[in-house]
């Protein structure tokens, strides 16, 4: 499956809230407006003409998305007819599940027709399902049973680039004059003096090596940002284009999908073909995000799209990489661009990544850094764009093992519901990703290498293996990075329960991957029974959320202490009310003087994982969120 939202209860109520926000430089005074029941319908920037209804906003409340995805995710949420691959039938058989998380939509992630060569993500025919997934008609009877629950349903666009078994790609590269020759990115080979044939330039892959690969039949390079099999569309074709939207937005959208997260959203306008500035002379291939993110047509593009998805007021989120600065994000999600309803912004979750991703040691991160790159996902809260608050995904490893403490069971439970007090008391739209809600966790550094399937993690390995000529300090310290962040570690099975397979599949069946060790201690079924559960408290911080959206949802965010290496205390501003959150994110008791925080009145926090709340310490990853008049 993947991931989890929230959806609001009226569409067109007369406006009876209306006030305006804080005055901020720039755009950033904001007219907001409520129905009667405390749910957010729009937002306005100061000098635009209409009330911006997008659906994120009208026909969600920001509370949580469910995340459903196939490849890596119905391929591990679950099978139904035993063959150890996650399906289609499997996440409709759980939607009484996910809907009473307190969710108002999933996300399934690509269960087109692909050869697999990264999960999905190289669609060879956008309008036909991978056969062991299902059908499209098990598709349609998602979003019928999705919408007779109230539940939402959002699928992945991935537009990018496609499989280089796509039929588009197939005609593309059969001759250079092709009618769709343009419809990907050829470039000639350059040549040195002695005759050796190179790439047009030096730009790395995602996946490693170089982005280019020869074609032996038309003696040309195509442009794959990702892996070899996933060759890069030619956005400067309006022909393509028109293609595009066709076959991968409408077609899906007649059939009554709720909107999109979009895959690689600042990638399709690429800035030139220059070579790529050498950061690190011992590499031949160079990172080149810098001529291939946010090009000049990029917004022109969007816009384009934007009208389309706006004829069946659809919702968007954006995956918008290497993008650091918020009046660059805002480009992109403001309401008067009319562009996306929202994006991921990937400061938070790129915390104590090198690069490449593993190039870097476990835990290498400060708690100022992160609070730090928390604050800049909570800067579009006052403007008339909009935010999201994730820790997980199917490309990040899991978020306790990461940011919390599983050293022991106490610690666990303790981190996983701190971390769930942190992800929704932020401002913007939740995303929940599978088994998350149930605390998983990466699995562990002694299983063998061979137990990694994604083609990230196999080829840095392999990398790492060539360059060192298999150094073993090398290799250990890659082997430690892919245990700590690789992207297999929340696409291994769901766990539904202690039978063998953790329910994810038949007991007699093999599961694509391997099913984590801990299943028979770690899964839904052992936590439904317990009202003290990581699940229980998902449940009750989605619940919470929901009943203060002004202050959750909405809030202006301010870090009291920034400095600060062992605690997190920050608060919200929203409309009249005051949120109060503090986390110890170490494993010590550590002194500070709530009371004061609180005005030395009594309260009594409204998310807590501890039974009771002294005033002059928190404790070993404590976790607590207190709602105040302001």
């Amino acid at each position: 499956m993947g991931a989890y939202l929230n959806q609001a209860n009226a569409y067109e109520p007369d406006f009876q809230n209306e006030f305006w926000g804080r005055n901020y430089p720039r755009l950033y005074e904001i007219k907001q407006k409520w129905d009667p029941n405390g749910i957010f319908i729009a937002r306005k920037g100061v000098g635009s003409e209409d009330w911006a209804n997008s659906f994120s906003y009208r026909s969600f409340s920001p509370a949580g998305v469910t995340r459903i995805k196939p490849p890596e995710n119905t391929v591990g949420f679950r099978d139904t007819n035993g063959d150890g691959i996650g399906d289609l039938p499997g996440i409709l058989s759980k939607l009484d599940y996910i809907k009473s998380l307190g969710v108002d939509a999933i996300w399934i992630c690509p269960m087109y027709d692909s050869p697999q060569y990264d999960m999905g993500y190289d669609i060879a025919n956008y309008e036909d399902v991978y056969a062991p997934y299902g059908t499209v008609a098990d598709v349609e009877a998602i979003i019928a049973a999705c919408h007779e629950r109230g539940l939402r349903i959002l699928l992945d666009l991935v537009i990018n680039h496609t499989s280089y078994l796509h039929a588009w790609f197939g005609e593309s590269r059969s001759s250079k004059s092709s009618s769709k020759r343009d419809w990907y990115i050829w470039r000639p080979a350059k040549y040195d003096v002695d005759g050796t044939r190179r790439p047009p330039n030096n730009w790395r892959s995602f996946f490693g090596g170089s982005a280019w690969e020869f074609d032996d039949e038309t003696q040309e390079y195509y442009l794959h940002l990702f892996a070899v099999e996933q060759p890069d569309l030619n956005w400067e074709n309006s022909e393509t284009r028109k293609a595009i939207y066709d076959s991968a937005v409408t077609f899906w959208l007649d059939k009554g999908i709720d909107g999109f997260r979009v895959d690689t959203v600042n990638m399709y306008s690429k800035r030139s073909f220059a070579n790529a500035p050498i950061l690190d002379e011992r590499l031949e291939w160079q990172p080149a995000h810098s001529l291939f993110c946010n090009g000049p047509r990029i917004h022109e593009f969007l816009h384009e799209l934007g009208q389309i998805l706006a004829k069946y007021d659809a919702m968007t989120v954006g995956e918008l990489p290497h993008t650091p600065q918020i009046a660059d994000v805002l480009s992109y999600v403001s309401t008067k661009e009319k562009q996306l309803s929202m994006v991921f912004q990937f400061n938070v979750v790129e915390t104590g990544t090198g690069d490449p991703t593993f190039n870097t040691t476990p835990r290498n991160w400060t708690l100022p850094d992160f609070r730090k790159r928390i604050a800049q996902t909570q800067e579009l809260v006052p403007t008339d764009g909009w935010s999201t608050s994730f820790l997980e995904n199917h490309d990040q490893a899991r978020s306790i093992s990461r940011f919390g403490n599983e050293e022991t069971p106490e610690y666990w439970a303790l981190s996983a519901k701190m971390l769930a007090i942190l992800v929704t008391t932020l401002s913007g739209t939740v995303y929940i990703y599978q088994g998350q809600e149930i605390g998983m966790v990466n699995f562990p550094l002694e299983w063998n290498i061979e137990e990694y399937k994604d083609v990230n993690s196999i080829n840095y390995y392999k990398f790492i293996q060539d360059s060192t000529k298999n150094d073993p300090t090398a290799v250990k310290r890659a082997k430690e990075a892919l245990a700590h962040l690789a992207r297999d570690h929340p696409r291994i099975p769901m766990q539904w329960d202690g039978t063998a397979n953790a329910g994810f599949t038949t007991e007699s069946a093999k599961p694509w991957m391997r099913v984590h060790d801990n299943y028979p201690t770690l899964n839904v079924e052992k936590q439904q029974s317990d009202s003290k559960s990581v699940l229980a408290f998902w449940q009750e911080a989605l619940r919470v959320r929901k009943s203060f959206p002004k202050v959750f949802a909405h809030g202006v965010f301010s870090d009291t202490d920034p400095s600060n290496e062992s605690l997190l205390i920050f608060e919200k501003i929203g409309d009249g009310q005051k949120l109060l959150v503090l986390l110890n994110f170490t494993t010590e008791t550590k002194p500070i003087d709530i009371g004061k925080r609180l005005g030395g009145k009594p309260r009594k926090a409204v998310l807590r994982n501890y039974e009771d709340e002294p005033l002059d310490f928190l404790r070993a990853l404590e976790g607590r969120a207190y709602l105040l008049d302001n």
